[in-house]
């Protein structure tokens, strides 16, 4: 039988089930494969082909293959801390974002001094050029095997695996792993150019009623390059960050009698409101309406809206009068209610209902990051209640809606991913079909280019999401759109249609922001605290030279907030280097900078930040020019 592939663009014919190696070869990419991609999905080198179709070689150019590569190389740490330290047990070694992890269970602490000899072992590990041989073990041979090797935690995988799954492990050399894989066939086509980046706790399955293990986080890289340019935007970020802007600027702090909530300063507040109010024009030019709900609800609304069965652990609950109150964690089957309060008319669809609804999550107190991971958030959450045959168009306006709203926040570049149905949902298959379907064609049709992430939907229906790219090429899931045929279904929301029968709406869950605590942080790591003048919290300080020009100063400051700018005035007897760099490291955008002779001519002179160059401009000239610059776009 003859098994006829498509290779990277060219057909080649085999007479027998060829390896992904063997296909490699004659492709010509031997020396660089890592794995290859059939419709199966990412495979090893050695599995055979046995039928006809395409196949794509993938080497560590390939974000795929990266993939394959961090994860083999998590075996390689994972290696490595066994043959130094074989007391230590392993756990669980995934990739991640730009690298990977692997926990362990050790009774003596790792401290950042193990990094080099692990990192020595490792790259000892690559040049003995191991191969990395899969074998599948039926349960008792693999639990026997783990159970002789001392690792608990292997031993626990197994047990929690359904019956019916097949048990795949990993050899090279001395090490055997239990893994799915794939992997690269041999530890010397891993790329050294990793680096062990930093410890952290981390209990058992993310259970803190589990044991705590020892993470060591990694990054990896296909070149020596790209692991240069990765680390120096890690420092670039470090000094970005929006903990310390926050405290450097005076926005924002946190503290442990409000964990996972922001106390928000008066500069910090100004910037907040600003980012609602440019959010809230946009809603309103777009044909949404905006509503507010309550925060505490009944868990008998949670229990019909299949909250309480598949996100109670996410929520806060309090009791009054017998009665048991969740704090909502989000705000859709409130609108709900709203909907379903008067008989709708398919006239009055799509409905667009929008909330800055102040939410509550019970995260986990060692998920919580600054304003990034929080427990109480504001959406900027809409749900459009429409047709079936409305889904296409809406989906066009709303993409229309967050590429303009990005664009105009400084952000040019986005991607797109498809995330269909979850383990743990709501509804049936032929409901989660229907749903899918509808958001795709919707997709396809407005001609979004996305890619898929299974299992990732929300528990009432798939979602695309939208993946920001910042100043410093990170990715940030913030926009998401979402069909739901169920949840309307479960709380009886109807419409009259034309034939004067009741349907049910679909609802479009949307947002573009997401919260509005966590793109705060986003917006000061993309600017380093250096925001466009209509988002700063202070768009300009007058700050005098002279106390001959206080009187002047003043007028200034009333000029200008008459003018609807935000300012604020310096006038210590501090010198005038001492105010510039002091309001430079707070990031003020302008300062105004008054002497004598300024005040003399009625003139001012204005310094922008990050520039060495200075200009003087009439008063009014100069007004004219800051309200010009500091309009909402």
């Amino acid at each position: 039988m003859t098994i006829t592939l498509q290779v990277q663009g060219q057909a080649l014919s085999f007479e027998t089930a060829p390896t992904g190696m063997q296909i490699a070869e004659r492709a010509g990419l031997e020396k660089t494969a890592v794995a290859i991609r059939t419709n199966a999905g990412i495979l090893d080198l050695d599995c055979p082909i046995t039928e006809s179709g395409s196949v794509t070689i993938l080497t560590a150019a390939d974000p795929e293959g990266m993939g394959v590569v961090r994860h083999s190389a998590a075996h390689v740490l994972a290696q490595a801390v066994k043959e130094l330290y074989p007391e230590t047990q392993i756990a669980i070694g995934p990739t991640i974002e730009h690298g990977f992890y692997y926990d362990f269970a050790r009774e003596k602490p790792f401290s950042p001094e193990d990094f080099a000899p692990i990192e020595e072992k490792m790259r000892e590990i690559l040049q003995r050029a191991l191969p990395l041989k899969r074998a599948v073990w039926d349960r008792a041979q693999a639990l026997a095997f783990f159970e002789k090797a001392g690792e608990t935690y292997k031993v626990l995988l197994i047990q929690d695996l359904p019956p019916e799954a097949e048990i795949s492990v990993y050899t090279q050399g001395s090490f055997t792993d239990l893994c799915r894989g794939p992997h690269v066939p041999n530890t010397c086509c891993i790329p050294p150019h990793f680096k062990l980046m930093k410890l952290a706790g981390a209990y058992w399955r993310g259970d803190a009623k589990g044991p705590m293990l020892q993470r060591l986080y990694a990054t990896a890289w296909a070149t020596q390059e790209e692991l240069a340019t990765h680390l120096r935007c890690l420092e670039e970020a470090e000094q970005r960050d929006h903990r310390h802007l926050g405290k450097e600027m005076k926005l924002f702090h946190f503290q442990e009698e409000a964990a996972g909530s922001v106390f928000w300063h008066p500069k910090g507040w100004r910037m907040y409101r600003a980012l609602q109010d440019f959010i809230r024009q946009r809603l309103e030019n777009n044909g949404y309406v905006e509503v507010h709900t309550p925060q505490l609800v009944s868990r008998s609304l949670w229990e019909a809206s299949g909250h309480w069965e598949k996100f109670r652990q996410n929520m806060f609950i309090t009791e009054s009068e017998d009665k048991i109150l969740a704090v909502k964690p989000m705000n859709c089957p409130c609108h709900i209610q709203i909907f379903k309060n008067t008989l709708r008319s398919y006239r009055e669809l799509p409905l667009r209902m929008a909330e800055f609804g102040s939410c509550h999550r019970n995260e986990p107190s060692g998920s919580l990051h600054g304003l990034m991971r929080i427990r109480a958030f504001t959406q900027d959450d809409a749900h459009i209640f429409c047709t079936p045959e409305q889904i296409t168009s809406e989906t066009k306006a709303f993409c229309s809606l967050l590429e303009d709203v990005y664009t105009a926040l400084g952000f040019s570049q986005f991607s797109v991913k498809f995330s269909d149905r979850p383990t743990n949902r709501a509804g049936s298959e032929e409901i989660w079909d229907l749903a899918e379907a509808s958001l795709q064609r919707a997709a396809t049709e407005v001609g979004l280019k996305f890619t898929r992430n299974p299992g990732e939907g929300a528990f009432y229906g798939p979602k695309l999401e939208f993946v920001l790219r910042d100043a410093l090429n990170r990715e940030w899931q913030c926009g998401t759109l979402q069909v739901d045929f169920i949840m309307p279904e479960r709380l009886d929301a109807e419409y009259i249609g034309p034939d004067g029968a009741r349907h049910r709406p679909v609802m479009l869950h949307r947002a573009i922001l997401g919260s509005f605590e966590r793109f705060v942080g986003i917006l000061l790591e993309h600017y380093g605290g250096k925001l466009p003048l209509w988002l700063a919290p202070v768009q300009g300080v007058i700050a005098t030279i002279t106390e001959e020009a206080n009187a002047y100063a003043e007028e200034v400051q009333e000029a200008c907030v008459q003018e609807g700018l935000r300012v604020e005035l310096d006038t210590r007897s501090e010198k005038i280097t001492y105010k510039i760099r002091e309001h430079s490291l707070a990031k003020s955008p302008v300062i105004l900078v008054l002497g004598k002779k300024e005040a003399e001519k009625r003139v001012v002179t204005l310094r922008f930040l990050g520039k060495e160059s200075q200009e003087t401009l009439p008063l009014a000239q100069a007004l004219t020019f800051l309200k010009t610059e500091a309009k909402m776009p």
